[in-house]
C-alpha cells in the first residue's frame, strides 16, 4: 500500500528498527538541510484554490512492513524518522499531543532478539549530556543531531528577524510535512511468497549504493495496488494488463534508436527507468522540482479520476498510453521522425539547468499538443513542423561566422544532413540520432586555419600529426619503413613529387631525433611549411571561418588529427566510414568532393569547392530559407588559389 502521511498522522505508531540496519548516522549538513527546506516552505506558503489540496513538503519514502495495527518494521527511513522525532522534541512545548509522538525501538543481535536502550536515550535526549552521549556511538550521533537542531533554531531567532522560529515552523512540521508511506507487502498466508519481498533484500537494494525508490517505481506501485480493484479476478487481470503494457513501453524506450529520438543526453535529469521521462514530461518536473514531484502529481490525479469511490485506473492509465503512443506514431512516420527529431535535438542547452529542463518540457509538450490539435491530416502537422524548423535556421547563412555563430551553424549543418536523407527516401535510410547524440560534435574547418595558435598546438603535441603525415605518404608510421622509403633508389631518378615527399619525411625524421629545443622548433616549422606548401594550403583564405568551409565532425576524430590538412582529414574520414564509425552523410560527401562541380584534384580544397558546397546547402534547405536568399555564383571569391 502506498499513500502520503503527515507527521502528525504518524503519532501513536510504534516503529521497530531491525538488527541488520546500522544506527542513526545523519550529520549536521543533512539535519540543517531538512530544517532549511521546511523553513522555506513554512515562510513562503504556496497559494491554492478553494477545493484544491493544500500544498505540502514531501520527504522521501518511509518503507515499512506491517507487524500489526500501528506497529511496523522499518525497512527504509530510519534516518528520517529519527530526525523528525528530534525536531518534534525541540517543538514539544508547542504540540498538544506530545507524549512520545511515535515510538522507535531497536533490535540488537543476541541469541534472542530483544531491544536495547537507544529508545530511552532518544526520548529523553533533551536531558542528556555530552558525557552521556560519549558512552555509545549511536547515542553520540543522536545527541549531535539534537544539538544541531537547537543551534539552528537559536541562529534563526538571532538572524532571521523571527523571534519565535519554533512557533513559525511547528504547524508546518505537523501538517505540511509528509512522508511517502510505503507498506512493502502485507502479511501473506502463502508459504511460497516471492523471496524478493524479504525485508533484508529490500533494505539492501534501497541502501547499498544509496539507491532511492524512483518516481517510476512508486507510480507503478500506485497503479498496481490491490485496493484499486474490486474482486480477486479483476485485480489479477488488471495488474497483469498494466504490468505487461508498462514493460512493453519500457522495452521500447530502452531501444536507443527510439530513446535518443525523444531524449537529449544534455538533459540534467537522467533516467534508468526510461518510462519516468514520459512521466516527468507529463507532470512538468524540472531541475528545481522536489524529487518526488511527479509521483505526487500522479497521486493527486488518483483523487481526481475516480469511479465508484476508487481510482479510475483505466482512465489514469489511458492518459499515459496516449502520451507514449504519440511518440511511437512520430517514430514510425519517416518524415515526422526526422522533423521532430531535429527540433528535439535543437533544444538549446541553457547554462541554467532549471531553464534547460523547462525548455525541454515546453518544446516536447507543445509538439504533442499541436499533434493532437491538428487531427485532420498529417500533412498539416508536417507543414506546422516545417514552420517551426524555419525559426531554427538563420536566413543569412552566407555571413555566419565560426567565431560568433557556432550554435546557428550547427543547427544548419544538422538540418542539411537530415534534409539530404529525406530527399533520398527510397534508400530507407534514417538519420541516426542515437549515434549523433552519443558523440560530442565539433564544427570543423574543411581547410585548416593554419594560424600561429593552431601550429603552436600541434607543436606542443606533434606525434599524432606527424604519424598522420607519415601514414599518408608512406602507408606506415614505422620508422624503419620510413627510413627505407627516404633512402631507397637514386634521388636523381625520382619525380619532383617523390622528391618533395622524401624531403618532408626526412625533415620530420630529423625533427624527431633532434634533442636541442631551439633546433627542434626550427626543424618543426620547416617541416610544417613544406607540408603546407605540398598540400597547397600555404595561404589562408580570408573567408575560412564561413559556413562554406565548415562541417560536422565528432570530437574524437577531430581531436585525433588536430588542425590537419584536407587530404589527411579526407583519408581519416574514409577510414572511419569504412570501419563503421558514424560520419554524417554530408560530411562524407564533402570530403569525397561530391558537391564539387568541376573535376579536378580531389586532394585539395579550393574556392570553387567551397562555393559549390554552399550552393548545395542552400539548394537542399531552400524550403526553409527566404525566397529572396542571395544566390551563389558571379561573385569573386576571396580564396587564394
Amino acid at each position: 500500500m502506498l499513500v502520503l502521511k503527515s507527521v502528525s498522522q504518524l503519532f501513536g505508531y510504534k516503529f521497530s528498527i531491525p538488527a541488520y540496519q546500522r544506527g542513526y548516522r545523519w550529520k549536521e549538513t543533512q539535519v540543517k538541510q531538512l530544517l532549511e527546506d521546511i523553513w522555506r516552505f513554512a515562510k513562503n506558503p504556496q497559494k491554492y484554490e478553494p477545493g484544491e489540496e493544500k500544498p505540502f513538503y514531501c520527504l522521501q519514502p518511509v518503507v515499512v512492513k506491517r507487524i500489526k495495527d500501528n506497529e511496523y518494521e522499518v525497512i527504509d527511513g530510519q534516518q528520517r524518522l529519527t530526525t523528525l522525532f528530534l525536531v518534534l522534541k525541540k517543538l514539544q512545548n508547542l504540540i498538544e499531543t506530545s507524549k512520545n509522538f511515535f515510538e522507535i525501538t531497536y533490535e540488537i543481535k543476541t541469541n534472542e532478539t530483544k531491544t536495547d536502550d537507544r529508545w530511552d536515550f532518544l526520548k529523553n535526549v533533551e536531558n542528556k549530556t555530552k558525557d552521556d552521549a560519549e558512552q555509545n556511538v549511536d547515542y553520540w550521533h543522536i545527541w549531535q543531531a539534537y544539538q544541531t537542531i537547537l543551534k539552528w533554531f537559536k541562529d534563526k531567532a538571532d538572524n532571521s528577524g523571527d523571534a519565535t522560529p519554533s512557533a513559525s515552523i511547528a504547524p508546518s512540521v505537523l501538517n505540511d510535512v509528509k512522508v511517502i508511506w510505503y507498506i512493502w507487502y502485507e502479511t501473506s498466508e502463502d508459504e511460497n511468497e516471492d523471496k524478493t519481498n524479504d525485508p533484508i533484500d529490500v533494505f539492501a537494494r534501497l541502501n547499498i549504493g544509496k539507491i532511492p525508490l524512483t518516481n517510476a517505481e512508486l507510480i507503478k506501485a500506485l497503479f498496481l495496488q490491490k485496493g484499486n480493484f474490486t474482486g480477486k479476478e479483476e485485480t489479477t487481470l488488471k495488474q497483469i494488463q498494466i504490468a505487461s503494457e508498462w514493460d512493453t513501453i519500457e522495452k521500447t524506450l530502452q531501444d536507443d534508436d527510439f530513446w535518443f529520438f525523444i531524449y537529449n543526453p544534455e538533459n540534467p535529469l537522467k533516467y534508468d527507468n526510461r518510462i519516468e521521462y514520459i512521466f516527468d514530461l507529463m507532470k512538468g518536473r524540472t531541475k528545481e522540482s522536489e524529487y518526488y514531484h511527479t509521483f505526487n502529481e500522479f497521486l493527486n490525479d488518483f483523487s481526481k479520476y475516480k469511479k465508484d469511490d476508487k481510482p479510475d485506473i483505466d482512465a489514469n492509465w489511458l492518459i499515459i498510453k496516449k502520451y507514449f503512443l504519440t511518440f511511437e506514431e512520430w517514430f514510425k512516420d519517416y518524415e515526422l521522425f526526422h522533423y521532430i527529431g531535429y527540433l528535439i535535438a535543437c533544444i538549446d542547452k541553457d547554462r541554467d539547468e532549471i531553464k534547460h529542463t523547462k525548455n525541454i518540457i515546453k518544446t516536447i509538450n507543445s509538439l504533442k499538443d499541436k499533434s493532437s490539435e491538428i487531427t485532420t491530416t498529417k500533412k498539416k502537422f508536417k507543414e506546422y513542423l516545417k514552420g517551426r524548423i524555419k525559426k531554427q535556421v538563420e536566413p543569412e547563412i552566407d555571413n555566419l561566422n565560426y567565431q560568433e555563430n557556432k550554435n546557428e551553424i550547427r543547427k544548419i549543418l544538422l538540418l542539411f544532413n537530415i534534409q539530404t536523407i529525406l530527399e533520398t527516401q527510397k534508400s530507407d535510410m534514417r538519420f541516426p540520432f542515437h549515434k549523433y547524440k552519443s558523440e560530442v560534435w565539433h564544427i570543423e574547418h574543411v581547410r585548416s586555419q593554419n594560424d600561429k595558435e593552431d601550429t603552436d598546438k600541434i607543436e606542443a603535441n606533434p606525434d599524432g600529426w606527424i604519424d598522420d603525415i607519415f601514414d599518408y605518404f608512406v602507408g606506415s608510421n614505422d620508422e624503419a619503413k620510413i627510413c627505407d622509403f627516404v633512402s631507397k633508389s637514386d634521388i636523381s631518378n625520382d619525380s619532383e613529387n617523390i622528391k618533395d615527399i622524401k624531403e618532408i619525411c626526412r625533415v620530420l625524421l630529423d625533427y624527431r631525433k633532434e634533442a636541442d629545443k631551439n633546433l627542434r622548433k626550427g626543424k618543426f616549422n620547416s617541416a610544417y611549411n613544406l607540408v603546407r606548401t605540398y598540400f597547397k594550403e600555404s595561404e589562408k583564405p580570408d573567408d575560412i571561418n564561413l559556413i562554406s568551409n565548415l562541417a560536422l565532425l565528432d570530437a574524437t576524430t577531430n581531436c585525433s588529427y588536430g588542425n590537419a590538412f584536407f587530404p589527411i582529414k579526407r583519408k581519416r574520414i574514409i577510414n572511419n566510414d569504412k570501419n563503421g564509425i558514424f560520419v554524417p552523410i554530408c560530411t562524407k560527401n564533402l570530403f569525397l568532393k561530391y558537391y564539387s562541380k568541376k573535376l579536378g584534384e580531389v586532394m585539395y580544397w579550393k574556392s570553387d569547392d567551397a562555393c559549390d558546397y554552399l550552393q548545395a546547402i542552400k539548394e537542399t534547405l531552400k524550403e526553409f530559407l527566404p525566397k529572396d536568399a542571395k544566390p551563389i555564383g558571379g561573385e569573386e571569391s576571396l580564396w587564394k588559389q
